[in-house]
């Protein structure tokens, strides 16, 4: 009997349904839209810091630069070959500079691999090679600062350093600069090679701890023309191209690869790394095992995840925070006011069918039975709505994922310097921090199954909601309502 009738009044009453359903879908839609793009915005946040410094990388460990001397003016000084005669001769000279960090012994890695918390460390070392071509007369070229204009940047290289051609005194030469990223070949898991993806030849061998061989980002490779098997010379040492790889998203850490040993060796640091990347056991107690870290290791600096969150501004923060912050309180407020208008709008329906209920309550229907048939019928419309609302959110969410709208990450000097170990903007070189980064990332809307899930239960709850109204208004008829209805 309750089926029966329950059917029967559904159908027909299908227009009042469908108004209740709807308000209930208005609502149900916006939640999965918001959830599912703001599930977007964490991946895209997710994404930029990967790129930072890496993927699985919870936390770096550096040293911040030494503050420059007061009245110090010192810069970069490459010395030629001395010549007999005062002809212009092409030469051609780099300067490998360990880039953004004081450096720190390697034992330090294993001192941080050893504290609570940690499920893993690997060192690197970040270089920044700057190097000169050109004709010069006999003697020494000394570089007086400043930013020479000019092409011949790579992605990882550049804002500070002095790039392109340069004429004057006598002498017409070429300036490029240029980063290089030393690499645990033995724990390639962590750090920042992690976020590129070998897109020819291969990644480095455990055994090729100072092998001469290097892998190339692949932007800096087209810019230069490099492939797998070719070679580039890095302050008089040539290596063998073995792979190129791309960055996952924005620019790559470095644009030259090569085994940690060789980097030290270059840079004249000897057992020495600039930064130490961790991998926490639990992503609960991250914050735990920096205090670990930074009171067991005196002079370090520990950036994780989060420190490095609260740099990153620009349209993707600002969209994250609107998602967060409005679009949260707008679906509560939507959700809110459809329960209600579902409520009210059943309670109306309700009182609209006094006879009915009356004549039903004096051939002797009790008053539960009543209410229960009107709760039924509230219950379906509410999984109606909840049907209507997954289908429209979902549509929402693939119009986003589809247009893939492009927001911007703009990445800010870190404080802390864990930003790609200093490899950001190629500023480092001369003691400073990280420059300005910006990145772009195509915002999608994942729809997860708890997502579909909580739409679910808002569409059981909505239909319970305007359920228990109508039900109160049900319950307190009497039979007598009816008769003074017909009077």
């Amino acid at each position: 009997m309750f089926f029966t009738y329950l059917r029967r009044e559904l159908r027909r009453r299908r227009k009042a349904a469908l108004v209740v359903a709807s308000g209930l879908a208005l609502g149900i839609a916006l939640v999965i839209i918001v959830s599912s793009v703001s599930s977007g915005m964490s991946k895209a946040q997710d994404k930029v810091l990967e790129s930072l410094y890496g993927l699985g990388t919870d936390m770096t460990v550096t040293k911040a630069a030494a503050a420059p001397k007061s009245g110090s003016t010192e810069r970069p000084r490459f010395e030629f070959d001395a010549k007999d005669s005062d002809d212009d001769a092409t030469q051609s000279t780099d300067r490998v500079m360990v880039q953004g960090f004081q450096t720190l012994a390697s034992s330090t890695v294993d001192k941080v691999g050893g504290q609570d918390g940690v499920a893993g460390a690997v060192g690197g070392l970040s270089l920044n090679v700057m190097k000169v071509d050109g004709q010069f007369k006999r003697g020494e070229f000394k570089q007086e600062g400043g930013t020479s204009q000019g092409g011949g940047r790579g992605p990882g290289g550049g804002s500070g350093m002095p790039q392109g051609e340069v004429r004057g005194g006598g002498a017409s030469f070429d300036v490029n600069s240029y980063t290089v990223y030393g690499t645990d070949v033995t724990h390639q898991d962590l750090g920042p090679l992690t976020s590129s993806k070998i897109t020819s030849g291969r990644t480095f061998r455990t055994t090729e701890t100072n092998a001469k061989v290097a892998v190339v980002d692949s932007a800096y490779a087209k810019e230069k023309t490099l492939s797998t098997g070719k070679t580039v010379t890095v302050h008089g040492t040539k290596f063998t191209i073995i792979g190129v790889s791309t960055a996952d998203s924005g620019d790559a850490a470095a644009n030259l690869y090569i085994p940690l040993q060789q980097a030290q060796t270059l840079s004249d640091s000897k057992n020495k790394v600039t930064t130490v990347y961790v991998k926490a056991a639990d992503s609960q107690k991250i914050d735990s095992v920096k205090s670990a870290i930074q009171k067991n290791i005196s002079g370090t600096t520990v950036t994780t995840s989060a420190d490095l969150a609260d740099t990153v501004s620009g349209s993707l923060s600002t969209a994250s925070d609107l998602a967060a912050g409005v679009g949260k309180w707008l679906s509560i407020a939507v959700l809110v006011a459809a329960f209600l208008v579902a409520g009210l709008l059943t309670s109306s329906a309700v009182s609209r069918r006094v006879r009915e209920f009356g004549t039903l309550k004096a051939l002797g229907w009790k008053s539960g039975r009543v209410t229960r048939q009107v709760i039924g019928e509230a219950l379906v419309n509410g999984l109606i709505g909840g049907v209507l609302g997954i289908a429209v959110g979902l549509a929402g969410a693939y119009a986003v994922t589809t247009v893939s709208p492009t927001l911007t990450a703009e990445l800010g000097s870190s404080g802390g310097g864990g930003m790609r170990g200093g490899m950001m903007g190629g500023g480092g070189g001369f003691g400073r921090q990280s420059a300005s980064k910006t990145l772009d990332i195509a915002l999608s809307a994942p729809v997860s199954l708890s997502i579909i899930l909580i739409a679910v239960v808002l569409a059981v709850a909505g239909g319970l909601i305007a359920g228990a109204f109508g039900g109160w208004r049900a319950s307190r008829l009497r039979p007598a309502d009816a008769l003074r209805r017909v009077e």
